[in-house]
C-alpha cells in the first residue's frame, strides 16, 4: 500500500484557532469576514458552494454578503491550505488539519453528498512525477473518486 500520512484532525474552536494561526503564519490577516466564512464552512458537513457559504454568512451577520467576496476568501483558504476545493462539485470543505500540506484524495458519495479524504503521498507523488516525466509542471494533483459511502451502502 502507499505512503499514508496520518495527522490529528481538529474540530470546533480548536480548528478555528488552528486556521487563524495558520493564516497568520502565511502572512495573511484573520479578519472578521474571513472568520465568518471559515466558521460557516466548518459548520457544513458536505462540500458547499460559495453561494451556500454566502447565504450562511449573510444570515449570521444580518446583512447580505456577495458570493464573489466569499469566492475570493475561499480561494485564499485553498491557497493557504485552510480549505480544499472539490473540483467535480465546484464546492469547498474546511481542512481539518490546517498547516499540514498534502494533496487530498477525495471519496465523494453520490447519494448523501459527503466527501471524505485521505492522503497517500506515494500515489499523488507518482502522479506528479509522471507529469514531470512528460514535461508538464503540475501545480497539484486532483484525485476524486465518486461512488457510495459505507453509510449509504448499508
Amino acid at each position: 500500500m502507499g505512503s499514508h500520512h496520518h495527522h490529528h484532525e481538529l474540530s470546533g474552536d480548536a480548528l478555528v484557532d488552528g486556521a487563524r494561526t495558520s493564516l497568520k503564519d502565511a502572512g495573511e490577516q484573520w479578519t472578521e469576514m474571513r472568520a465568518s466564512v471559515f466558521e460557516a464552512l466548518v459548520a457544513r458537513r458536505t462540500p458547499s458552494s460559495a453561494y451556500d457559504i454566502a447565504e450562511d454568512v449573510s444570515v449570521a451577520r444580518g446583512k447580505r454578503v456577495a458570493a464573489n467576496s466569499v469566492y475570493r476568501i475561499l480561494d485564499l483558504f485553498v491557497r493557504t491550505n485552510l480549505a480544499a476545493r472539490v473540483e467535480s462539485a465546484n464546492a469547498y470543505l474546511a481542512n481539518p488539519h490546517p498547516g499540514c500540506r498534502h494533496d487530498c484524495i477525495f471519496l465523494i458519495c453520490d447519494d448523501c453528498g459527503k466527501a471524505d479524504h485521505f492522503d497517500d503521498d506515494s500515489l499523488t507523488g507518482a502522479l506528479s512525477n509522471a507529469a514531470k516525466d512528460h514535461g508538464f509542471a503540475a501545480d497539484r494533483p486532483v484525485i476524486e473518486l465518486r461512488g457510495t459511502c459505507a453509510d449509504c451502502a448499508s
